[in-house]
């Protein structure tokens, strides 16, 4: 049995609380790097349903193997942070994504010409955040669609997505 977080000295204990948050901050900015470095001009052959279905089924994916990760840790806690901090720009990413790529097959989709990577991201952050500052919107049929599906997705992600990671922390803590 290892101990918690809370039982060990001091000193060790800062020194895995401050590796689990740079662990979590390195994985954001590795997946921020790989969403401005892939060519995702090659993903635009596909359709669009089945482009988001596979985005969606790699963060499931990923959600279950952190789930997984979270309850066999030995500091489940932590582990629901370093997951959180992978999932969640996980998920704003591949929304990103996907509004790049419709963005590039037809340019009048959104309101801004020509969509960059960041507009992508700023304008999928105003989405998650509930911001809509309005001054990038869907101007399309389908991208209203997809929009639509990320609010709906973006309540469930807040709700239930988070009690997930937290339902995981504590079936790893009772573990114990």
């Amino acid at each position: 049995m290892t101990q918690v977080p809370s039982t060990l000295p001091p000193g060790q204990r800062r020194r895995i609380i401050v590796r689990g948050l740079l662990r979590a901050a390195a994985s954001t900015v590795v997946l921020v790097a790989v969403y401005f470095l892939v060519p995702l001009d090659r993903i635009g052959a596909a359709p669009l349903w089945v482009t988001l279905a596979i985005a969606l089924l790699v963060l499931l994916g990923v959600t279950i193997w952190q789930v997984s990760r979270i309850v066999r840790s030995a500091h489940p806690r932590l582990r629901a942070i370093e997951a959180l901090a992978i999932t969640a720009p996980l998920y704003l990413l591949l929304f990103a994504s996907t509004y790049v790529v419709i963005a590039a097959s037809d340019p009048d989709t959104f309101t801004a010409h020509p969509l960059t990577r960041l507009d992508a991201l700023y304008f999928t952050i105003t989405i998650f955040a509930t911001v809509g500052f309005g001054d990038i919107s869907p101007a399309s049929q389908g991208a209203r669609l997809l929009v639509m599906i990320q609010m709906i997705l973006n309540l469930l992600v807040l709700g239930a997505g988070i009690q997930v990671f937290v339902g995981a922390a504590k079936r790893g803590r009772s573990a114990d």
